[in-house]
């Protein structure tokens, strides 16, 4: 798929993989690089603060960030930047981006059909990974302003933003949570970041790094830059997102 997709879309200027930091991911991406002629570079996006080793990765896992880097690298190319200078904006974007979610369910892959784990009514899984990796623990459902705050003080523990910092917030659904309950979740994020002095310049909220039906939320922040702000804001027309157009 790989393979079929760069030899689509290149216009002999080279590809630029953006893959999420799993091993199997790295692994299918690292083959489809071999078997293409073009000149190619990736980036690995691991934005997500929950765990830094597991069974499905080394290092940090890639979950909602991955959309950041994708739409402002996107721009850039859009401009005609070389491929060295599309790579070298994209990991200095996934530097800039820390995420954290937790789920209440889990989904179901169709060739599986059944859940890929199981959790009982009153609990949810920390930390969770966008594929349903285990996250931090698994505990009580606690209201949302209190889940709210424990995904935040976790991404501003790594993100570390100071209060000069213009911040992206991007609260994002796994696919299964209600835009109402998204914006619960946004609500209770901009209330904690006030407190902490923390501007928020820029945000987003809705279903757009999904886990199938799994239902979920993730928070992602993003310090923004000239540069960053400049292709976050430039106009994007895709099935998903729609601005400036």
């Amino acid at each position: 798929q790989m393979e079929a997709a760069a030899n689509e879309v290149h216009k002999n200027k080279g590809i630029l993989f953006i893959v999420k930091n799993y091993s199997g991911d790295i692994m299918n991406f690292e083959m489809g690089a071999d078997m293409i002629e073009h000149e190619n570079q990736t980036i690995i996006v691991n934005d997500d603060v929950a765990v830094e080793d597991s069974t499905f990765t080394t290092g940090r896992r890639g979950v909602a960030g991955t959309m950041i880097v994708e739409k402002t690298v996107g721009s850039l190319a859009e401009t005609g930047a070389s491929l060295k200078d599309c790579k070298i904006f994209g990991d200095h974007v996934n530097k800039m981006t820390a995420s954290m979610g937790v789920a209440f369910t889990s989904c179901t892959v169709p060739a599986a059909g059944k859940p890929t784990f199981e959790l009982s009514n009153d609990e949810m899984e920390f930390g969770v990974g966008i594929h349903g990796e285990p996250g931090r623990r698994r505990e009580k459902i606690k209201s949302a302003q209190e889940i709210t705050n424990e995904l935040l003080n976790a991404i501003i523990e790594d993100l570390k933003p100071e209060s000069k910092d213009e911040i992206l917030l991007f609260v994002n659904g796994m696919g299964g949570t209600p835009l109402s309950e998204l914006y619960l979740v946004y609500d209770n994020a901009i209330k904690m970041l006030d407190n902490k002095k923390i501007k928020i310049a820029r945000s987003l909220v809705g279903n757009y790094c999904t886990s199938l039906e799994m239902q979920g939320a993730s928070i992602t922040l993003t310090k923004l830059d000239t540069e960053l702000l400049k292709h976050w804001d430039s106009a994007v027309h895709t099935a998903a997102m729609r601005w400036g157009m």
